[in-house]
Formats: C-alpha cells, structure tokens, sequence
C-alpha cells in the first residue's frame, strides 16, 4: 500500500467527518436518493464518454494509485552497471543464464533481445514503443478519472436543482420542505466531495505513478543500447545518472 495514499484519504475524509460529527450527527449527511444520483448521474456521463471495455481498463490502473511498486530509478543503475561489467567479461551471450533471475519483465525482454542478437535500432524500436502503449494505457486511466472529477460536482449540481424543484412544488405544506431541501444540498456536497477527494486525487497519482514507471523503463532501454554498443561500466553509470535530478544523482553516489 502507498503510505501517502493512504495517509491522504484518512486525513481527508477523517477530517471532514470529524468536523461533521462535532456540531451534529452523522446520519444528517446521509441521504441515499442524493447518491444515487450523483453516484448514477457520474457513472452514467462516463460510460456515455467513453466504450464500456475502456472503463472496465480504468478499474484495472486503479491499483497503481494505491500501491508502491512503481522501479526506483537509484536501484536500476547497479543493475545495469552489474550487467555492462559482465558483458565486457563474458560477452551478451552470457546473460542468457542470468535472465530468469530477473523479476521485471520489461528488463528481461530487453535482455532477451540483446542475447537473441537484434541490433540497437531494433531493440530501442520495440521498447519504445511498448513504453509508448504503457503510456497510453495510464494517460486513458487518469483521464477517465479526470473526467468522472469534472461529472461529479456537475451532476451533484443536477440534483440540487432536482431538490429545489421537489421543495418548491411543496411550499404549501411546511413539513414536507425537509427532504427535497436534503436532496438538494447533499448532492451538491457528494459531487464534490467525491471529485476533490476521490477521483481528482486518483488521476493525478495514475499521472505520477506513469511517469515513474515510463522513466524507469527508458533507463532500462537506454542501458541495454550501452552494454549492447559494448559501452564501459562507467559511461553506462554516467548515461544513466543523466536522467535523475541532482538531489537522486548525489544520493546514489553516496549509496544512499
């Protein structure tokens, strides 16, 4: 589980509702017709939006956003810098029994094409673009976040309209004021609650956790070209060290 996830929605919601129960109760806030139409009315403007396959994918790419399993781009270095030493010792060849040590996937394709014998443009040509999909894949899932965010206040707008009207039809009798006037208030109060705290939020971690994981798998492609172009440790040290900021660049040259 990402600890700044976590930590978020608990001091978000936990806040909220602690503010809420100190000067009433709990179930004042509780109104199922309002989410039903917020929850509806969103869902709904969505599947409009977008195929019904593309939505079921937006579930799936939900997981990144909650947990912390993105390369960390100081581990990746070592790595490659291992597999540049070895390769001046006992030639890409060798890798060959090193393969299925490895537990990411993308850098054991690029390691399997190096030993297969496939030139740099074709192996940067193939890794690019599987990089380029993956991006596309996440950007569709923060999107459609993104866009559930822009529905959901805008429905909980809807709704309070709905209620206005309800209560406004009713004027004659006092007590029937209450429940349209409840409609009308807590939808407003879960669309924005649910885009500011939930679906705004998600989509920019989707966004954070892509660009971790396409930099880590462009320092993978661009090791693999330097051990292939039969580069030094050492270049293939500094290629890589190019692509972190400064604070990172003096952490992994201190091992932290």
């Amino acid at each position: 589980m990402d600890l700044a996830t976590l930590l978020g929605i608990v001091v978000a919601v936990g806040l909220v509702f602690f503010s809420i129960v100190m000067d009433g109760s709990a179930t004042w806030f509780i109104n199922y017709p309002s989410l039903m139409i917020v929850l509806g009315g969103t869902m709904g403007a969505t599947l409009i939006n977008y195929p019904i396959s593309d939505v079921v994918s937006m579930f799936r790419v939900t997981k990144n956003a909650f947990r912390q399993r993105t390369p960390n781009p100081l581990g990746i270095i070592p790595v490659m810098v291992d597999f540049a030493k070895r390769a001046r010792k006992e030639g890409v060849l060798a890798f060959e029994k090193y393969i299925r040590e490895i537990d990411d996937p993308f850098l054991s394709k690029a390691m399997q094409m190096a030993v297969d014998g496939l030139g740099n443009d074709a192996i940067e040509e193939v890794l690019n673009t599987e990089i380029l999909w993956l991006e596309e894949r996440h950007r569709l899932g923060a999107e459609i976040y993104a866009t559930m965010g822009t529905f959901a206040p805008a429905v909980g707008m809807l709704g309070t309209i709905i209620g206005l009207v309800q209560m406004l039809m009713q004027m004659k009798d006092p007590s029937a004021i209450g429940a349209p006037m409840a409609v009308a208030l807590l939808t407003t109060f879960y669309g924005t609650l649910l885009a500011n705290f939930l679906f705004l939020p998600i989509s920019g971690k989707l966004k954070v956790r892509s660009r971790q994981e396409i930099l880590a798998k462009q320092m993978v492609v661009q090791g693999i070209l330097a051990i292939q172009a039969g580069d030094n440790h050492r270049i293939v040290s500094e290629k890589l060290k190019a692509f972190l900021s400064p604070t990172a660049r003096l952490a992994e040259e201190k091992g932290v």
